[in-house]
């Protein structure tokens, strides 16, 4: 750094909307559009990932991890936060890096994009599953409440187990459903009883666990690659 960067007075830091709509660095359609579920009615989920400069931080403020909106709908992780919860694995976020509706993408964008694998590891079998698990909790707690599940939440349920065992079998996470857009529509319509649909989450549930016994996933992520490129999207921004 300059010593006239040095010396300089830092300007006061951007609101989180202009942070959004400054430094977005990826930004995709999530939800039911980008699992090929969508239909008539259905939202737009837009989310996405900005890189606040590396000034901001110096500041006993910092930047926030997250920001809601300003679009509705619209939700966007700051490039740690993202990269912190991908490396752990969070099913919403390794989603996201997987959309096949990206909207926006810069040259850091594509780096981020260019590390997916990097961030896929055994861990998946542990946190889709244990999101999985809690869903179906609610569900239960819905059906002894009201005598039927919220169909949606059921269908996306379902969504995510296939999702994870393809993951596990493949080494590779895939959001559109494809073939199974009909049969899971079905569900979110209360096509099907719930004790259909429970068996149904239970075999997924097992075919996650066999594949985990030999899926080609590495045990961990590959942080310090990550890791490197973060410190590389830091000093880029002070240069």
């Amino acid at each position: 750094m300059s010593e006239a960067a040095a010396g300089a007075v830092l300007p006061d830091p951007p609101g989180p909307a202009a942070l959004v709509e400054r430094h977005t660095v990826y930004a995709c359609v999530m939800g039911s559009r980008a699992f090929g579920l969508a239909t008539e009615g259905s939202d737009t989920d837009l989310r996405g990932v900005f890189a606040a400069p590396a000034p901001l931080f110096w500041r006993f403020e910092k930047p926030p991890g997250h920001v809601e909106g300003p679009a509705p709908e619209q939700f966007s992780w700051e490039i740690e936060r993202f990269c912190s919860l991908a490396l752990r694995a969070n099913p919403n976020i390794l989603e996201c890096l997987h959309s096949p509706l990206v909207t926006h993408l810069d040259d850091t964008g594509r780096e981020l994009l260019a590390l997916r694998g990097a961030f896929l590891s055994r861990r998946v079998h542990e946190t889709f599953v244990g999101y999985a698990r809690g869903q179906h909790k609610k569900l239960e707690a819905d059906v002894r409440r009201h005598g039927a599940p919220r169909w949606k939440h059921a269908m996306h349920l379902l969504r995510l187990l296939m999702s994870c065992r393809d993951l596990l079998r493949t080494g590779r996470l895939v959001v559109e459903v494809g073939e199974q857009r009909e049969p899971l529509l079905a569900v979110k319509r209360g096509e099907l009883s719930w004790t259909e649909a429970e068996k149904w989450m239970h075999r997924l549930t097992a075919e996650a666990e066999q594949a985990a016994t030999r899926t080609p996933l590495p045990a961990q992520p590959d942080t310090r690659r990550v890791e490197d490129f973060l410190v590389g999207v830091r000093r880029r921004s002070v240069a």
